[in-house]
């Protein structure tokens, strides 16, 4: 069951909660779905033209978008916000005009909000980033998880596992490479399970990244 469905939609109202906190009608819903996607979009090419993501990680962990009638709020939770803390007004302000200009919508505004987060590197989308980075740079993908999984020690997670599928290494061939440490239960619905799935390209083309961080277990 795990290998055949989301495990984020799999565990929705028990571990997991929804991304995206609104309401529409079943006409309008096609819409409202598109318009999360554009502020997902922006937001993350606008920190990734801001930000250079190499070996140090600036990446975001999640992005909650609630609607209100006539604001959107946007709340993103950052690894190291660095650049978006220094000259933080500046920034924000910036942003919400990129999103504001993107959606072109005059009912509502939005209102951005960051947050840093206490343990970056117990987070699967800001991981996925480091070895993104990591595989760009041309490092061997092994060792750049076992890097990985030296840094989610950091985070006191229970149980980590690294998928990378592609031309690995340069290959001609394609194929599947995975490691996993500690207990990564995804069979059980009470056990809280992180994960991403990224999307790296290299000169050698296109690998998929998915991670699966086992948080804690619900009693």
């Amino acid at each position: 069951m795990g290998q055949k469905i989301n495990p984020l939609g799999f565990r929705l109202g028990t571990t997991q909660s929804h991304h995206s906190l609104w309401f529409a009608q079943p006409k309008n819903y096609s819409e409202g779905l598109q318009e999360d996607q554009k502020i997902r979009n922006c937001i993350k090419n606008y920190v990734q033209k801001n930000m250079k993501i190499s070996s140090t990680v600036e990446g975001i962990a999640r992005i909650e978008i609630q609607k209100i009638i006539d604001v959107i709020q946007v709340i993103i939770y950052m690894g190291f916000p660095k650049l978006l803390m220094e000259s933080r007004p500046k920034r924000i302000e910036e942003l919400q005009l990129n999103v504001e200009q993107e959606l072109n919508c005059v009912n509502q505004k939005p209102n951005i909000t960051i947050v840093r987060i206490a343990n970056p590197y117990g987070h699967p989308n800001i991981l996925a980033e480091f070895i993104a980075g990591q595989l760009k740079n041309r490092v061997s993908f092994r060792k750049a998880m076992k890097k990985t999984i030296e840094l989610t020690e950091q985070a006191n997670t229970k149980g980590i596992q690294i998928q990378i599928a592609g031309r690995l290494d340069g290959k001609e061939i394609a194929r599947i490479e995975w490691i996993r440490e500690g207990r990564v239960p995804l069979q059980t619905i009470r056990a809280k399970i992180d994960y991403c799935s990224y999307t790296v390209r290299t000169i050698y083309g296109v690998l998929g990244i998915k991670i699966w961080i086992f948080v804690d277990e619900e009693k």
